[in-house]
């Protein structure tokens, strides 16, 4: 559509980049490229790096219409860049985009209750809906007295998100599905 309207397709994997997906990119699950695609938080491996990354042309382009002498706060410096490339060679390297897969299939079966209404997702960056007649407050709440930190989206009255590091083991999800399944089955 946007090639249509000539309108520029901008992907922000601030987020969903590095491996979070089970893709390096969360695009690469879809058969779409953008024009320019916006990357940071694990991005820098842990220091403060960012990107704004696009063609040549269209970065010519930009810097005169409109001027953009300003593109990124984290941009550039030696030791961030360094730690950036170190951290993504740890994800491909240690199959992290992999696991990150099997562990959304393990998220996916494991968290069966008549009070979750669905998943959605991909990897390790997955929504969990829960029944409208769950108070989501109460039930994060009584998550958190649990042992689990979660928090609700800003969007949606009744989800949450699962986004765990990277590296988790089975068991460390294991115990986090039985922690939210005795979380929902306290409210029932």
């Amino acid at each position: 559509k946007c090639d249509e309207v000539g309108a520029l397709l901008i992907f922000d994997e601030i987020q969903t980049g590095m491996g979070r997906t089970g893709k390096l990119m969360a695009f690469e699950h879809y058969d779409v490229v953008p024009d320019i695609l916006c990357l940071a938080k694990s991005f820098g491996g842990g220091m403060p790096l960012g990107a704004f990354v696009s063609s040549r042309e269209l970065m010519k382009q930009l810097t005169f219409d409109p001027p953009l002498g300003h593109i990124t706060t984290f941009g550039g410096h030696p030791v961030s860049c360094a730690a950036g490339l170190a951290a993504q060679k740890v994800v491909e390297q240690e199959g992290l985009m992999e696991h990150a897969l099997a562990m959304e299939q393990r998220y996916r079966l494991g968290l069966k209750h008549p009070l979750i209404q669905g998943i959605r997702g991909k990897g390790l960056f997955l929504a969990l809906m829960l029944d409208q007649e769950v108070k989501i407050r109460r039930f994060i709440s009584r998550a958190f007295e649990n042992g689990l930190v979660i928090d609700q989206f800003l969007f949606s009255d009744n989800s949450f998100r699962i986004a765990p590091p990277l590296n988790i083991s089975e068991p460390e999800v294991d115990e986090t599905i039985n922690l939210l399944l005795a979380t929902l089955e306290g409210l029932s």
